[in-house]
């Protein structure tokens, strides 16, 4: 059947929490239910940790004999906040965004007033920047884990391919390609915000609690992360998987050449494989349909980083200016060596008096050439060039875009990163700068001028942002 996934419409009620065996002692009542305290042995000592913990507890203070997801606050003692998250990685534990270090004199003053007491930058103990963040993130800063802001907008978070929560944003982008093949645009992005922030993360989210102050989680993303946390898979995906339409879009879609359009379509008449699509003579197919077909195995498997290199190696050799004509003399000197199995040149609409543009997600309208290659193994420095057993050679897709030189740092920024990376550096120049930005240029609306750039660098500085990386855009 052709079900439709129904949207929640709220959180959903939290089950009973068992009680565990980390539980603070029940001699003595506790006064602050809202804090929940562990102790760090750790350079303190067996002796100073028990003492401390009996007299927290005979204030009214909650303190735990172990570590649990329940904990609120870390209290530690000559420790810095790097310190303790180096030991919770010994232990396999992952620190939560909300979880507070604490140097001992904060429970200390606590105990002297009887209650809590206010936490200030001297009772907080401070993580480097480069421990939570990817390599090379600038200058060196320390700032609490607790104040560790997290933006909204994608460009102004490191993202690198070091996900923590694979088992969420995994969930995330079926959903959201689901929602993509149904065109339902609002829930799309949706999923793909949160997929995003997530990726971001440098922990793990192991309760609800965790999810607190992170943008982007609306109500129906918190409620499949939170059946994911409880019972370890999302009901809605799981309908999503086993859904005909679905795998359908999915297969006909990764067909080079094959957009929503046709596989409506194909889908509609009936069609449920591509072998029975490849043999239906009724059927007619484009140029790049019929190479997607005839090169689909080599085009849907991975391109590895030596197979990248080989390629780039082989259109430098063709590829002499930076010319219209270049394309069509390029083109001819691979066709003589049999190494152009498909191209399709499309034409340059390029006209500045329409830039930039008003779309944030507008395509860029230079000139491109769309290749898939011949290349031979032997070109490929590495013995785990995916070669198939009696073929010498590999199909590879190529994308060449030609642009003016006044554009080349436009035009790479928005060639460089995850789709989602790319969509909020517009939504961010648009929304936080009063700028438009595109492939072409960056527009200043106030000063009604456009801002040249050389460089990546100086795009992110007259946006006012920190330089993101290409490997920190997997957004």
């Amino acid at each position: 059947m052709d079900l439709l996934p129904m949207a929640h419409s709220g959180p959903r009620k939290k089950r009973p929490r068992q009680t565990g065996t980390s539980m603070a002692s029940t001699s003595h009542d506790i006064k602050f239910q809202d804090l929940v305290l562990f102790i760090l042995e750790k350079k303190m000592g067996t002796t100073r940790r028990a003492f401390l913990m009996e007299l927290a507890r005979r204030k009214g203070f909650r303190v735990d004999n172990e570590l649990s997801d329940s904990v609120t606050h870390i209290v530690a003692e000559n420790n810095s906040g790097s310190d303790v998250l180096e030991w919770l990685q010994v232990q396999k534990i992952r620190a939560s965004s909300q979880l507070e270090l604490l140097d001992v004199s904060w429970l200390i003053e606590c105990m002297r007033a009887g209650k809590p007491v206010e936490m200030t930058g001297k009772h907080q103990l401070v993580v480097k920047r480069d421990y939570l963040a990817s390599p090379n993130p600038g200058p060196q800063k320390t700032l609490p884990l607790a104040a560790q802001k997290i933006s909204p907008y994608a460009c102004q978070r490191r993202t690198t391919l070091n996900n923590c929560n694979h088992m969420f944003t995994d969930a995330f982008e079926i959903l959201a390609e689901n929602y993509e093949f149904r065109e339902n645009e609002d829930s799309y992005l949706a999923f793909k915000r949160a997929a995003s922030v997530l990726k971001s993360l440098p922990f793990t989210i192991i309760s609800m609690r965790d999810t607190e102050g992170i943008p982007c989680l609306g109500d129906n993303v918190k409620c499949v992360i939170e059946e994911i946390i409880e019972d370890g898979e999302s009901s809605e995906v799981k309908n999503v998987l086993n859904d005909e339409r679905y795998q359908s879009f999915k297969l006909f879609t990764s067909v080079f050449g094959v957009g929503l359009k046709t596989s409506e379509r194909w889908f509609r008449m009936g069609f449920r494989t591509l072998s029975t699509i490849r043999s239906d003579k009724s059927l007619k197919f484009t140029r790049m349909q019929k190479a997607g077909f005839l090169y689909y195995e080599d085009l849907v498997s991975c391109v590895t980083r030596a197979e990248a290199e080989a390629v780039s190696v082989l259109v430098k050799e063709a590829v002499w200016a930076f010319l219209p004509d270049a394309l069509v003399t390029m083109t001819g000197g691979f066709r003589s060596q049999g190494l152009l199995l498909y191209h399709d040149l499309v034409e340059s609409t390029f006209e500045k008096l329409k830039l930039p543009s008003r779309n944030v997600d507008a395509l860029d309208h230079f000139q491109k050439c769309f290749l898939i290659l011949k290349l031979d193994h032997q070109r490929v420095d590495s013995d785990k060039s995916n070669q198939q057993e009696g073929k010498t050679w590999k199909a590879i897709r190529v994308d060449l875009v030609m642009c003016p030189y006044e554009c080349r740092a436009f035009a790479l920024l928005g060639w460089t990163g995850s789709p989602q990376f790319e969509r909020d550096l517009r939504r961010y120049a648009t929304h936080e700068r009063k700028m438009r930005l595109d492939n072409h240029a960056l527009y200043d609306k106030t000063k009604r001028i456009f801002l040249k750039a050389e460089s990546e660098e100086e795009i992110f500085a007259h946006l006012g942002l920190d330089y993101i990386e290409p490997w920190e855009r997997n957004a």
